[in-house]
């Protein structure tokens, strides 16, 4: 069986965010409520605890905007956010040779409103997202990576992550894979053409 090609989405594939439309100030305050403030929240709708409904009505509320104005910044953002088309076709020059998986730790509104748009289904085999599987990719030390080798029979030894974090390259490492860690000299683009 062909060994298995895990790509990361934030920070590998694409650096847009969520809500980036709103003023700065706005922006700033959601970043900080969301991501500091409210981490264990955030990390609970990005394993499926919540919604992205609730969560822009609460941070509807935080900021004093009605929530249907937030609501269609947040879908809009979602909905352009850009991937290189160089890069996505050479993930689909690679899908001979592997099964190709993007798995990302993200949020219902990823699979709903961004994976359409982006027509991301069209270049991998297969598309992991936090939400609906309940876990990180570093939990229980890779246990999702384990699951996906086995589903797809693929031999761990040349089967490959691409990711821009330190501990999900690590974690891929140990359970005895190839990582490729994502950074500003070693960008995806680059991590892909050393796979032909």
């Amino acid at each position: 069986m062909k060994p298995i090609l895990f790509i990361d989405f934030d920070g590998t594939l694409c650096h847009d965010r969520f809500w980036r439309s709103l003023p700065t100030e706005q922006y700033e305050k959601v970043q900080e409520f969301l991501f500091v403030e409210k981490r264990a929240y955030a990390e609970e709708w990005m394993k499926g605890k919540r919604t992205a409904e609730e969560v822009n009505q609460l941070l509807a509320e935080q900021l004093g905007v009605p929530f249907e104005e937030l609501w269609g910044i947040f879908v809009r953002d979602a909905e352009a956010m850009k991937v290189s088309q160089e890069v996505l076709e050479a993930i689909g020059k690679l899908r001979d040779k592997y099964t190709t998986i993007l798995i990302t730790v993200n949020i219902d509104s990823f699979s709903r409103f961004t994976v359409p748009a982006l027509k991301l289904d069209s270049y991998f085999d297969a598309i992991s997202n936090s939400y609906y599987e309940g876990k990180f990719k570093s939990d229980n030390d890779g246990e999702i990576f384990r699951d996906y080798l086995e589903k797809y029979s693929a031999p761990v030894s040349s089967s490959v992550v691409i990711d821009d974090s330190f501990a999900v390259c690590e974690t891929f490492k140990a359970i005895g894979g190839v990582a490729c860690q994502v950074t500003t000299e070693e960008d995806t683009a680059f991590h892909l053409k050393t796979l032909y």
